[in-house]
């Protein structure tokens, strides 16, 4: 007679924790196999005991880094220890499972020793004694010992002799570490795989590796962000060579991976009362195998705005980077463009020549040699246009995403200096973009950001500076709530007609409060604010304000935005607008 014996139903996980603190106990239940398991919805016997085996060492890892090493942890399934049980005898069913960890006093350092230390290496202030005995900073301090080595050219730096010693009866661990420096070395050879239409010379010449020169763990990263940067790789690597060559040289070997070679891309934004803006792009990213770059661009922008005409922007761009130097991008790019606003028409055509310098992973520099051509109509009659200007600017930018940041800083400068002829001034521009952000909260989920703009012109007469020069406010990059360039100046032209054209002075500010409802959604309020005038601050121009709120629903490549703002102040608006698009506002 064969007896049946029913499969026991699966009553859940006791968890208990003795002798540690709510802040451990809660570190303990993160790293538990089993609650995860139990949260997944995991009641498969097999399952659930390799969770079980996986218990112990998760459990005492997670101590271990919590300065714990003398703690107890027992895995009973139905009773059993789970690592009495055999693998090959694993239970069929599972009723219950008890996990009950006690975890001993915690440790503090006796010794703390690490040496020799390289000149100006910081250990962590944690590595002392009397301090908690936490592994992760034994771990840290070992590999801040090894990168100051290495940070002066020992590449090979290592630990050598080690003495880790827990004293259960006073709780203390004595760490004593010896590094072995190693040889002090210099760049060898840098050796290219993987590439496929890239020349290798070109390679070696974007990567700029100092053959020769002192190892450098920084420029070493420098050459593999250089070689990123051109877009033309989808992977890059830079790995030392195991051996050195005598006599002190260390080889790199680089591998990259490259991206197709063409990219296309298309942007939209709306906006109720300024109307839809499309965009499209097409890139070649390596056009003739050295990471040359062809842009072609186009812009189309207030396709049924209600105070304006449709604008027109077609632009080709062609850059090199590694020119003249490593960090350095030259390029040539030309521009047509047709500009039909409330107040003036513009028609003109740009040929510049632009640099571009990288000096770090933050900061960018820009200069470029512009000439702009072109006629511009308004109230007044015609223009013709007739300009060579050197543009130049930095940009510094912190930020932890450009789409949707919740730190960091960005401020860009931007000082142009441009020689009029014919009927065009002669003058400056200048322009001031910052940004800052701060989040807040558990991972951050509420953020509040704040934007400063400003701009000016010097030297330049107002009625003779080409329309598209001046400054305006109103619309989604400066005041939400008053329509595109609403807010311009009135000046009287011949004859004592009034004219509205745009400031030779611009102020702008916002606001904005950002939470996260949810991983997915999030939501806004925001507060803009901007002033034109004509020469000064003062009352030839006015001041306008708007607020509203938003929503945002994060992609995973940026979030969509919709803001919904309606005029604080200022007499350029009435009425709710609407703005969509992709990204924060700033």
């Amino acid at each position: 007679m064969l007896l049946a014996v029913p499969g026991l139903a699966f009553d859940g996980i006791d968890f208990r924790v003795q002798g540690a603190d709510a802040g451990v106990e809660d570190t303990l239940r993160d790293s538990s196999a089993l609650l995860q398991a139990e949260t997944e919805g995991t009641t498969n016997p097999q399952d659930l005991f390799a969770a079980a085996e996986a218990e112990y060492g998760r459990l005492v890892g997670a101590l271990y880094a919590e300065g714990y090493y003398s703690p107890v942890v027992n895995v009973l399934i139905d009773g059993r220890e789970a690592a009495t049980i055999p693998a090959l005898d694993a239970p069929a069913s599972i009723g219950s499972i008890t996990v009950i960890v006690r975890t001993g006093p915690p440790f503090r350092f006796g010794t703390a020793r690490i040496a020799p230390l390289a000149t100006g290496t910081e250990l962590p202030a944690g590595f002392a004694t009397g301090q908690p005995a936490r592994s992760e900073t034994v771990r840290e301090s070992v590999a801040a010992a090894i990168g100051g080595w290495r940070d002066v050219g020992h590449a090979r730096a290592a630990t050598g002799a080690q003495s880790l010693v827990a004293d259960h009866r006073t709780a203390r661990l004595s760490a004593d570490i010896t590094i072995a420096p190693g040889q002090r070395l210099r760049f060898g050879t840098l050796r290219i795989t993987g590439y496929d239409r890239m020349r290798p010379e070109r390679i070696r010449e974007i990567a700029g590796l100092p053959e020769g020169r002192t190892f450098s763990p920084a420029d070493l990263n420098r050459s593999a962000d250089r070689l990123r940067r051109t877009g033309v790789f989808r992977a890059v690597s830079l790995a030392e060579d195991d051996a050195v060559t005598p006599p002190d040289l260390l080889g790199i070997t680089a591998t990259v991976l490259e991206e197709k070679p063409r990219h296309y891309s298309f942007g939209a934004e709306l906006a109720s009362f300024d109307g839809l803006t499309l965009s499209a792009e097409w890139i070649h990213r390596n056009l003739f195998g050295g990471a040359e770059r062809l842009t072609i661009g186009a812009e189309i922008t207030n396709i049924g705005a209600q105070d304006s005409g449709v604008d027109y922007s077609l632009g080709v761009s062609l850059s090199r980077p590694a020119t003249f130097t490593p960090d350095t991008t030259v390029g040539l790019n030309f521009e047509l463009s047709r500009l039909d606003e409330d107040d003036f028409t513009t028609e003109m055509a740009l040929l510049g020549l632009t640099a571009t310098h990288y000096f770090s992973d933050r900061l960018t520099g820009r200069a470029a040699l512009e000439y702009t051509f072109g006629t511009s109509q308004d109230a007044t009659g015609t223009l013709d246009r007739s300009q060579l200007a050197l543009p130049l600017g930095l940009t510094f930018d912190s930020r932890d995403s450009a789409l949707d940041a919740t730190k960091g800083i960005y401020a860009d400068l931007g000082v142009m200096p441009f020689i009029g002829f014919d009927e065009t001034s002669s003058g400056t521009r200048a322009t001031l973009d910052a940004r800052a952000y701060r989040g807040f909260g558990t991972d951050r989920r509420f953020v509040l950001a704040g934007r400063l703009q400003a701009g000016a012109i010097f030297g330049a007469d107002l009625a003779t500076t080409p329309r598209d020069m001046l400054f305006y406010s109103g619309g989604g990059g400066t005041v939400r709530g008053h329509p595109y360039q609403s807010l311009g100046v009135e000046v009287l032209r011949d004859g004592g007609q009034p004219v509205e054209t745009g400031g030779t002075l611009f102020l702008g500010a916002s606001v904005e409060l950002r939470a996260k409802v949810s991983d997915r959604i999030g939501v806004v309020g925001f507060y803009d604010v901007g002033q034109i005038s004509a020469m000064r601050f003062d009352n030839s121009g006015g001041t306008h304000s708007g607020a509203g709120l938003g929503l945002r629903y994060e992609t995973g490549f940026g979030p969509i935005r919709l803001d919904v703002a309606a005029p604080v102040s200022g007499d350029t608006g009435n009425g709710v607008q609407l703005y969509v698009g992709i990204g924060q506002a700033f």
